[in-house]
């Protein structure tokens, strides 16, 4: 039986927003400096942009997220990951959309800076989230 949040990934990459979408094909080809897998869940969350070898996530915020309860759901959530070991970068779609080598860039730089985690490390069952798939 497939997990919920695994059917939420799947109909996610099915459906990408137009932020997803011009960002995608960097990250995808190792433009980046890294492997990204595009909507990957983490726990109870689908990360946009994921790179399992550096434990990082790269967010793209719509304007739902500007209001203080989106915020405040981000701030949990945020906390969530990082208490698991991931570190996360936020995006504005409108950032992406207007200035998406800056934002390849920023990518490129964190990327560069981060320590690769040991071969075999394997994600922590909370990582894993419900049914146990990654």
């Amino acid at each position: 039986m497939i997990a919920p949040i695994t059917r939420k990934a799947r109909r996610l990459r099915v459906d990408m927003t137009d932020a997803e979408r011009a960002l995608w094909r960097a990250p995808r080809s190792r433009q980046v400096g890294a492997k990204f897998r595009r909507q990957h869940p983490v726990g109870n969350f689908v990360l946009d942009f994921a790179c399992l070898d550096l434990r990082l996530g790269v967010e793209l915020d719509g304007g739902q997220h500007n209001t203080q309860a989106g915020l405040a759901r981000d701030e949990s959530r945020t906390r969530w990951l990082e208490s698991g070991g991931w570190r996360l970068l936020r995006f504005w779609n409108h950032e992406v959309l207007g200035n998406r080598d800056g934002v390849l860039q920023v990518i490129a730089d964190t990327v560069a800076g981060l320590p690769i985690h040991p071969d075999g490390l394997p994600l922590s069952p909370r990582e894993r989230g419900p049914g146990g798939e990654a």
